[in-house]
């Protein structure tokens, strides 16, 4: 008897593997692995969450229009032309399937995002890994794999696992060496923490071009992972293009309505970028010191590069600071056994994480 077969490209997915968040039961945890704020969400959007609980029995309004209107007016953007999801990950499988078809190519740099080549392969689509200089996206690199198969270009600016970025010229040198028929995509999710004057997310490169789209999430410095929260601006007919395939509720009251308390509280987002420019400096600097490398990071996380030597490598480190409860992520899924990602916590967290890489280090 056969049993039904996936679409092609589909088992040779790779799972996506989030960073892991237990330990060792008898001692404090600190989770560093999940590039979560340490700050939490805003006390503004945890009542507007609380306030939603009377109505659960109804359904949301399906275009998250309360939402869509708020980030338009935080960022001068024309309502109409942004789309919210289940996070940021949604829309992202939303553009691949209805921008790429089987044979067609996506690209994407070598340590990218892993929900790029998952949304890629899952359309039946081939994966292009473009490679990377210094863990930094190379624009000649990517440029270099187009195709007349290529339809679709993943760039994350800044990158995660690697925090590095692009300036902004450089993205725009980009989107004019590709064909005007091949959609790309800038995944902000890290753009709040950016405060280098050669960046720009991309709302400029969106707003004067009809083939590029941007996309952010509520994850990150506003605190509402949990809740699943993303959003898209794009040109009007990729818009048109994905809300005929977009889920009509996608996006639950709750999330709405906290994401919405959260993009209008500007006071904790400042509070939020203070705390991670002291503590990334701090981290970068201190690390640094003891012989490790730190690739430079504009996000709330740095990688950190370990010896091959036995005894000190990322997997012994890994090993040593989970037995104290400093949970890091390993990176062998993204190409990089020999570093571990280290999101910046709290001052506690963060001064635990130095302490226990200088035993660490003087240990082995």
């Amino acid at each position: 008897m056969s049993a039904p077969v996936p679409n092609p490209g589909i088992m040779n997915i790779a799972p996506y593997t989030p960073g892991k968040s237990g330990g060792p039961a008898n001692v404090r945890i600190f989770k560093l692995s999940a590039n979560e704020t340490p700050l939490g969400p805003s006390p503004k959007a945890i009542e507007a969450f609380r306030a939603t609980a009377l109505h659960m029995e109804d359904y949301p309004e399906g275009t998250s229009r309360v939402l869509r209107e708020a980030i338009g007016k935080a960022y001068g953007l024309d309502a109409d032309r942004i789309i919210c999801g289940a996070g940021s990950d949604e829309i992202l499988n939303l553009l691949a399937h209805a921008y790429l078809a089987q044979g067609d190519e996506a690209i994407h740099t070598a340590h990218g995002f892993l929900v790029y080549p998952i949304a890629t392969m899952a359309c039946s689509a081939i994966n292009v890994v473009a490679p990377e200089k210094d863990y930094c996206a190379d624009v000649d690199a990517i440029l270099a794999r187009v195709t007349p198969k290529t339809k679709l270009v993943w760039l994350a600016n800044p990158n995660n696992p690697t925090g590095t970025y692009i300036p902004f010229d450089e993205v725009k040198r980009l989107r004019n060496g590709l064909p005007s028929d091949v959609l790309l995509v800038l995944d902000a999710a890290y753009s709040d923490y950016v405060s280098r004057n050669d960046y720009e997310a991309g709302i400029e490169l969106v707003a004067t071009s009809d083939n590029t789209v941007m996309t952010h999430t509520f994850s990150k410095i506003h605190g509402l992972a949990s809740l699943r929260i993303g959003w898209m601006f794009g040109p009007a007919n990729i818009v048109d293009a994905v809300n005929r395939i977009r889920g009509p509720f996608n996006v639950s009251t709750p999330a709405m309505m906290a994401a919405v308390a959260a993009i209008e509280d500007k006071e904790h987002v400042r509070v939020s970028q203070e705390h991670n420019a002291k503590w990334l400096a701090w981290l970068s600097e201190e690390i640094s010191k003891l012989g490790l490398k730190v690739t430079p990071s504009v996000c709330n996380f740095i990688l950190i590069h370990f010896p091959l030597d036995k005894g000190k490598t990322a997997d012994d480190a890994d090993r040593f600071l989970t037995e104290r409860g400093l949970i890091l992520r390993g990176l062998k899924n993204y190409g990089i056994p020999h570093a571990l990602r280290l999101t910046i916590g709290t001052e506690e967290a963060n001064r635990l994480v130095v302490k226990g890489l200088i035993d660490f280090m003087g240990n082995k």
